[in-house]
């Protein structure tokens, strides 16, 4: 998972060579397909940029075999259903050749983006970093646009425990909501983390797209 995480991060900030992302999986199919479940719709986040000429073949196959192996189990966290929901919905708005078949997706509930208290709230909206990609997990991006304040408190409270992952999430979802304090210096923040993480690859991934994908607003 790391290397796939590294290729994606080198990818967004501009290096190396076109992405493609069978060629960074290993070759044990079934760690390759548990990478791409684990990282979810970030896999894809090249492809998020534009200017890939050759869409879909080997890596929509990759994604169609990484849902079909790891459906949510019965009872799964609304989490792990949104990150189900977000790699399939990636791999139809950034591979739109890759002929893919998704397999049937269950509807999380959103509840929590309205309900949750705040250190809850930013817990969550870091594990689903991967959804702030523009374009994708609309409903999940407008509710956590309206409570900005919060993700902001989570952002801060996660440097200051040196979670540099989570706070790495949640920055990604801070440079795309609106009213973000200037006194919060999330640019600033979000290359301590980076500094900070050791080189931590899905922390490198994470800040890597909140440079790329920052702005734009909910959606």
């Amino acid at each position: 998972m790391a290397d796939v995480a590294n290729g994606v991060a080198l990818a967004l900030d501009g290096e190396g060579d076109t992405f493609a992302l069978s060629a960074l999986l290993a070759q044990d199919d079934t760690v390759a397909l548990a990478a791409i479940r684990v990282l979810g719709a970030d896999v894809l986040a090249p492809y998020a940029l534009g200017g890939d000429a050759a869409r879909g073949g080997p890596d929509g196959e990759a994604v169609r075999k990484a849902l079909a192996a790891y459906p949510p189990t019965p009872g799964a966290s609304d989490v792990s259903l949104w990150s189900y929901r977000g790699l399939a919905e990636a791999s139809r708005t950034f591979l739109p050749h890759s002929g893919a078949d998704m397999a049937a997706e269950a509807r999380p509930g959103d509840a929590w983006l309205r309900t949750d208290p705040w250190p809850v709230l930013a817990h969550r909206a870091s594990q689903l970093a991967a959804l702030s990609l523009p374009g994708l997990a609309p409903a999940l991006a407008v509710g956590l646009a309206a409570r900005t304040e919060d993700l902001a408190r989570g952002f801060v409270r996660a440097v200051r425990r040196r979670d540099w992952l989570q706070a790495a999430g949640v920055g990604r979802w801070l440079v795309r909501v609106p009213d973000v304090p200037d006194s919060l210096g999330l640019g600033a923040g979000l290359r301590y983390v980076r500094r900070m993480s050791g080189g931590d690859p899905r922390v490198a991934l994470h800040t890597a797209a909140a440079r790329r994908f920052s702005g734009g607003g909910p959606g």
